[in-house]
């Protein structure tokens, strides 16, 4: 039997990172099994629908590599693969289990289903739902109502008696009582759209999916999935249900903890790399030891053994970590490709690259790439380059536990070691040597003595390394600052 799987997310917001690693979990699993990985859009939710929602579902899967083998676009034997183009199917089907006499037609206006529910919250009824008043409406009962002009709805007829069971690959059995099955749900709508139940159970039976790879927060919606294949006499698929993603305070990974929108993290300047690699970990693992997989290599050893039965933490500082170590593995002639959006955007170099500005970008590439986490962080790390804006707070330049005069003295006497060193040509090593010899003589830590001189010449205790900030900027533009900035104490 060939694996057929299919990642079917609804476009209503951008794509975040629980999604994201459905769908690679989702494809890693086809692509180890030599099957077959299909997008399905599932847009019947028109209110929330958003055509932009549409384009970063595609967008997405295109960064990050992941080819669908049928789909929108591509095409497929099972087409059309976006719902809102299969309303007849469902139409057609749902009227099928109304006939088998496995689903009714329900008239009932919204303000007696309002009704009927505030009843039983003010009786603490322990049923609650509906009431099932159209279950056995006669013939001539119906005929009556589409008379006065009511578009009925059609219900599951779910039963009220026993219990259904259904298998899942991490979880083992999973059963629930029919009578806590959501009571009787709308299967189509008035409007001809079917609810999300039953356009989902059509599609994967239609499109022959053989296994369900979705969120853990369906479980709930399993059993009468399973009770919808009983209901049209069809086997279901393989179930298998991902654990949670949570933020490192242990609640499901949400807007608050940051960003979650896959677009955010692009802006940003995640590599499509990390974030592939990085998410897969989150909730799977081969050995338990090995961390970096190229996409080709996840496509041959992803197994569904392998998937944590526990929910999987999404950590920011291990994420930038692995986005750290994807830019260090590229090569300079790629860095200049990545970073140069970044500092057109920031207004620091033209839309139209100048040789002079593409040879200064060649010289920043292997020094920025040691220091960033994401390519954005470019902009604040190179604007001394670009910008002359000089840090004029006094407090910029103090080291941790010095006092002003030390701070003057140790600034001082640091700058010219530098300034000496370089015009002379020695190697930084040697600068460090005479710089550390400095603050042992003044019983203060090193970094006392460079952080004033980085101050000055990046305006930012945070910079590039200094050796490289001075070749970048030029000796005598180098002095220029730092001589302006001692004029300040």
């Amino acid at each position: 039997m060939e694996v057929r799987v299919r990642y079917a997310p609804s476009p209503t917001g951008l794509q975040h990172i629980g999604g994201v690693r459905t769908a690679l979990y989702n494809y890693f699993f086809a692509r180890s099994m030599g099957g077959k990985f299909i997008l399905r859009v599932e847009d019947t939710d028109r209110e929330r629908y958003t055509e932009e929602s549409l384009q970063d579902l595609y967008d997405t899967l295109s960064w990050l590599g992941i080819k669908w083998d049928e789909g929108p676009v591509v095409g497929g034997p099972y087409g059309p693969y976006i719902q809102s183009e299969r309303l007849a199917l469902y139409q057609e089907y749902a009227k099928k289990l109304v006939e088998d006499g496995r689903a009714y037609y329900c008239y009932c206006s919204p303000e007696r289903l309002e009704k009927v529910r505030q009843e039983q919250i003010a009786s603490k009824s322990e049923y609650q739902g509906y009431d099932r008043h159209c279950a056995n409406l006669t013939k001539e009962e119906r005929e009556e109502l589409e008379k006065q002009g009511i578009k009925p709805v059609i219900r599951l007829k779910v039963p009220t008696t026993g219990k259904t069971t259904f298998h899942d690959v991490l979880m083992g059995d999973i059963t629930r009582r029919n009578c806590d099955v959501s009571p009787d749900p709308i299967l189509l709508k008035s409007d001809g759209y079917p609810t999300y139940h039953l356009a989902n159970v059509i599609d994967d039976h239609l499109m022959g999916i053989t296994h369900i790879m979705r969120a853990q927060e369906w479980i709930p919606s399993g059993p009468l999935h399973i009770l919808l294949y009983e209901a049209f006499g069809w086997e279901p698929p393989v179930y298998c249900h991902l654990p949670m993603v949570k933020g490192k305070d242990g609640q499901k990974l949400s807007k608050r903890h940051g960003d979650t929108a896959v677009r955010d993290f692009r802006l940003k300047g995640y590599l499509p790399e990390a974030i592939l690699n990085y998410v897969t970990l989150v909730g799977w693992s081969l050995d338990g030891q090995t961390e970096f997989f190229t996409k080709e290599e996840l496509e041959k050893c992803f197994k569904l053994e392998n998937i944590h039965v526990s929910s999987g933490t999404f950590d920011y500082k291990k994420l930038d970590w692995f986005n750290g170590q994807y830019i260090r593995m590229k090569s300079d002639d790629e860095i200049v490709k990545l970073i140069t959006p970044y500092l057109q955007n920031a207004g620091f170099i033209s839309s139209e690259v100048s040789e002079s500005e593409k040879a200064l970008l060649y010289k920043l590439a292997p020094s920025v790439k040691e220091r960033m986490k994401v390519l954005s962080d470019v902009v604040p790390l190179s604007k001394f380059l670009f910008t002359d804006e000089p840090n004029l707070d006094k407090c910029a330049y103090i080291g941790k536990g010095m006092t002003e005069e030390q701070c003057k003295e140790a600034f001082t006497r640091g700058a010219q070691i530098v300034l000496d060193n370089e015009k002379a040509g020695k190697p930084f090593a040697e600068t460090e040597s005479d710089i550390k010899a400095l603050a042992e003589e003044m019983g203060i830590k090193i970094n006392g003595v460079f952080q004033p001189i980085r101050v000055a010449i990046t305006a930012s205790a945070v910079s590039l390394p200094l050796h490289d900030s001075i070749s970048l900027l030029g000796l005598e533009e180098t002095e220029r600052r730092i001589k302006r900035s001692l004029a300040l104490f």
